[in-house]
């Protein structure tokens, strides 16, 4: 059965576009036309492009939820290493509170320089902890 035909009448640059489109090999005007009037009545044909953005967000959830997890344990851990330290550690007596608040004003100074490093680029202290482990075979 022999197609019917139609005239239609398009802007200049949608008629570029399509003059463009159709200077690749099998590609007519035809052909083009028909897939976009395809898609224009049935939506469900054009869920190609649909389908991967989906896939990408839905990976992009699955990832912050573990981001979520794994800033829950490490907020744990941290919770539980300073209620530790805060029920193991003894009271200083009032006479070497001066030296400890110093003390541990020059730690805190190395510790915060330690981690501005990290974040400048030397790279994550477990990734370096993992480099240097081997690796034991029990038999």
């Amino acid at each position: 059965m022999p197609k019917p035909r139609i005239n239609l009448r398009l802007a200049a640059d949608v008629y570029a576009r399509l003059d463009e489109a159709t200077q690749r090999p099998g590609a007519t005007k035809s052909a083009i036309i028909e897939q976009a009037l395809r898609e224009y009545f049935d939506p469900e044909v054009k869920t190609g492009l649909e389908e991967r953005v989906l896939a990408r967000l839905d990976a992009f959830d699955i990832r912050q939820g573990e981001i979520e997890r794994d800033v829950g344990f490490t907020l744990e851990a941290f919770g539980q290493f300073v209620l530790y330290w805060l029920t193991r550690t003894d009271p200083l007596p009032e006479g070497e509170r001066e030296a400890a608040h110093a003390l541990g004003q020059r730690r805190y100074d190395h510790f915060i320089g330690q981690v501005a490093r990290r974040a400048a680029g030397e790279g994550p202290l477990g990734s370096r902890l993992m480099a240097g482990c081997k690796v034991v075979e029990l038999e």
